[in-house]
């Protein structure tokens, strides 16, 4: 499936010819105004409509049926004056992020959406060792808290404490879960057939090959994420950053909530990564080291999950 990491009005004229409906009829299926979309379709890679309409263009394109997503993708490629669809794009340029659809499949347990981390050398750590990492597959966002009530609903494990009476609130569904354990997290994970990430995986997943210090590039950017001097004081919807996602399509790998990884510290204790809505953006860095108790849960701390080729290949 295509992904849009940032819309602006190129992507809606591409979706809304894809889907070959008129402008007040595609407007009607957003919830907008037509004249919005006159507006946005006018102005082209001039204008970037606003989070909540982001949103809804997302699940727009998700919806659409296979021959309309691939449309979106050819028509978007004649706008742009490409010769041919295009592929992964630089995230830290000015153009949105298309990514191919060979890259991105949905899980078949949890539904999740995953990219695939190629195998080969990456730099690693503060001081960019070359390192060897086999071929994974990576959820694009962290676990939010409806993929987690599904996990509850189906299991019975216990709910995270900030639920409303074992019940998430509707305002957080797409929030990533926190007030979990590295237990809670594993159990997850092998709920949907999927591992936590190691360290390497993550850290590789977050930078990309080229040992760039942030998944953006090596500007020191606070806009790009959520940590304590974005003045949020809480988590955020997973997808609104869009300019931060990693060199493969990542989102959240900076802020929001640290994540939980299978790498152990010492034992009893495993490694988190990304820093969080809690800290400073100096922590947010992906070669940064922390760790925590497997016991320990907290406001802040949250998980994703990778998986083998053959697992998603069948």
């Amino acid at each position: 499936m295509p992904v849009v990491t940032r819309w602006t009005g190129l992507e809606v004229k591409a979706l809304r010819a894809a889907k070959r409906l008129s402008q007040v009829d595609f407007a009607g299926l957003l919830g907008v105004s037509d004249r919005m979309v006159v507006v946005w379709e006018g102005k082209g890679r001039q204008i970037v409509p606003r989070g909540i309409n982001q949103a809804s263009l997302d699940t727009v394109l998700a919806s659409s049926p296979a021959d309309a997503q691939a449309r979106f993708v050819t028509l978007l490629a004649e706008l742009s004056g490409a010769a041919a669809p295009p592929g992964p794009l630089p995230v830290n340029a000015s153009d949105p992020v298309l990514l191919s659809p060979a890259d991105h499949v949905r899980h078949p347990l949890d539904g999740k959406l995953m990219t695939a981390v190629s195998e080969g050398i990456f730099l690693r750590g503060t001081e960019n060792k070359p390192l060897w990492e086999d071929m994974f597959y990576i959820d694009v966002f962290p676990t939010t808290n409806a993929d987690y009530a599904r996990f509850v609903a189906a299991t019975g494990h216990r709910a995270p404490r900030h639920w409303n009476r074992g019940r998430c609130p509707v305002s957080l569904y797409d929030h990533p879960v926190v007030w979990v354990t590295w237990h809670d997290a594993r159990a997850y994970a092998r709920w949907c057939h999927k591992r936590l990430p190691t360290a390497t995986q993550w850290e590789k997943a977050a930078r990309g090959t080229s040992g760039s210090v942030y998944p953006w590039g090596d500007q020191a950017t606070a806009a790009k994420l959520n940590v304590r001097e974005s003045h949020i004081a809480t988590t955020t919807p997973v997808s609104r950053y869009h300019s931060g996602v990693s060199p493969y399509g990542v989102y959240d790998l900076c802020g929001n909530t640290w994540e939980w990884c299978a790498s152990t510290a010492v034992r009893g204790r495993y490694e988190l990564k990304g820093s969080a809505w809690t800290a400073h953006f100096r922590r947010c860095a992906p070669s940064s080291y922390n760790d925590a108790d497997a016991t320990m849960m907290d406001d802040d701390t949250g998980f994703r999950c990778v998986t083998a080729p053959e697992h998603i290949r069948g």
